[in-house]
């Protein structure tokens, strides 16, 4: 392993399939770079920052010279206080580990849809040979002493070849997506291998206690060797005498900086401008990224319900569809963009009148200040994935209606109705007839109520944001070692510090 330099002991060593930077080529043939999105790196970029810490992950570009990739990783991060270390793949290695294993196997098993499963051995053989490539790097650029964090169902296996190394870190790892439950993870040939490889890590973070109680099963059904008890919401695994533990950490959003950019000028004149378009309409918003776990369809069809079967709503509503372009080369994704379109024709083929044209279909990316604008805009949010390991979407929109006059609808199937079921208002999204009630009841439910179930919903997630997100699965992992590891409330405004959490708690 690389020596650790002065002051860099007890670094944070995030692992993710992606880098936080996103490197494009100039039409010069240079390097580019532009920050990523999401929330991992909000939420960990202020963890590493300045305290020596690292990011280990793929640049994204594929049978590149390393010189080069590491020369612009370098420009990337001057000035960040942590260093980018890049994971190189050819293009045969992404193709087969990222859009085989990844993406055709793993995302949509987890996601209780076995039949768009494409189980071909040679997906598995790649993916163990990339996830060794990262424990390679990991090994290559790590102190003993650094605190390893791996991220989704991209890297389950790297503990394991990290101790194939003899590297005996703690390495805990987070799970982004859903975790199925037994008769579903059962279809996996792999079954018995990725269990093993997630028992390789110190702890194990779900989003959801039903996530972490599907493990469980799994665990007492196919390793029935490996003791475990489960306390207060938590699970503690012994395999081979090492003591692993599971538990549930709901990620989350910055609820601070959504809720001071949408109180900005700017974003509220682009939210007026909008509401100026639509006059006397209340906007039904929905923001998807184009894949088939979203349940586009299944809402479009209940949207045509409610129109079908209440009249009374012609003219009053509009239904902005909002879907984000994702893995458009795929002929799953184009024939769901195909049936989408379908939809959105028919639709307004059937019920537009002069004035009114019920669904307004929008495909592209939105920059920040139109998604914030949009999400201060509408008055109803219809979110109706069909499996979601959370749905930041859900979380944003509240954080951003600063008026709170919002209606949330969200499918039970979200890992976000675990914390939002009570002030939500929660639908199957298989069932249309349902979910053309609950868009009903939103538009007609009275201002009082609209307040009040916004207020919980807001409180909610300003209490456990993506910064207590972040300390409570720290707490859990590091436990008595805490001290020597930065943690987000070093980062954080006093006011805004939430209070410590029990590893594990879920609201």
């Amino acid at each position: 392993m690389a020596t650790a330099h002065p002051n860099e002991d007890h670094r944070l060593v995030i692992v993710s399939n992606r880098l936080p930077v996103v490197l494009e080529r100039t039409s010069d043939g240079r390097w580019n770079f532009r920050p990523g999105s999401g929330g991992l790196v909000t939420a960990l970029a202020p963890v590493l920052r300045n305290r020596g810490g690292m990011w280990i992950g793929w640049p994204g570009v594929v049978d590149e010279k390393p010189e080069q990739i590491r020369e612009a990783l370098a420009e990337a991060t001057t000035g960040a206080g942590y260093s980018l270390r890049p994971v190189l793949l050819s293009a045969d290695e992404y193709d087969k580990y990222y859009r085989g294993f990844a993406n055709e196997v793993i995302w949509p098993l987890f996601h209780d849809l076995q039949s768009h499963c494409t189980f071909d051995p040679k997906y598995w053989i790649a993916y163990e040979t990339v996830n060794r490539k990262f424990a390679e790097v990991i090994a290559d650029s790590c102190s003993p002493d650094d605190f390893l964090w791996v991220h989704d169902y991209q890297l389950m296996g790297v503990a394991t070849a990290l101790r194939a190394l003899d590297i005996g870190n703690r390495c805990a790892f987070f799970l982004h997506v859903p975790f199925p439950p037994i008769d579903i993870f059962l279809k996996l040939p792999w079954r018995f291998q990725v269990l093993n490889q997630l028992l390789e890590y110190d702890l194990i973070g779900f989003q959801t206690q039903r996530d972490r109680k599907n493990f469980v099963q799994c665990v007492r059904a196919l390793a029935k060797d490996v003791p475990l008890v489960t306390r207060r919401q938590t699970t503690f695994f012994r395999p081979q005498n090492r003591e692993v533990m599971a538990a549930a950490f709901p990620i989350s959003i910055d609820f601070g900086e959504f809720a001071r950019l949408a109180e900005s000028h700017e974003v509220a004149d682009t939210a007026w401008y909008i509401h100026e378009d639509l006059p006397h309409r209340q906007i039904i918003l929905g923001i998807d990224r184009l894949d088939y776990t979203k349940g586009i369809p299944q809402k479009l069809h209940a949207f045509r319900a409610a129109l079908r079967r209440y009249p009374e709503l012609h003219e009053k509503i509009v239904l902005l569809q909002v879907v984000v372009p994702s893995r458009w080369n795929i002929p799953r994704y184009l024939d769901l963009k195909t049936e989408i379109d379908r939809l959105v024709g028919e639709i307004n083929g059937e019920f537009t009148r002069s004035g009114w044209v019920p669904v307004i279909y929008i495909y592209r990316h939105l920059e920040r200040r139109e998604l914030l604008a949009y999400y201060r805009t509408a008055e109803v949010v219809l979110i109706t994935p069909l499996k979601d390991g959370m749905n930041l979407v859900a979380k944003e929109f509240c954080a951003s209606n600063v008026e709170e006059n919002g209606v949330l609808i969200l499918s039970e199937f979200a890992g976000a109705a675990a914390q939002l079921h009570g002030p939500a208002l929660v639908v199957n999204p298989h069932d249309e007839e349902t979910v053309a009630q609950a868009i009903h009841d939103a538009v007609y439910m009275p201002a009082e109520e609209r307040r009040q179930r916004m207020t919980k919903l807001r409180q909610i997630i300003r209490r456990r944001d993506v910064f207590w997100w972040v300390n409570a699965f720290l707490r859990a992992a590091i436990g008595k070692h805490l001290d020597r590891f930065p943690v987000v409330e070093d980062y954080m405004p006093s006011e805004r510090r939430p209070p410590p959490e029990q590893p594990g708690a879920e609201a």
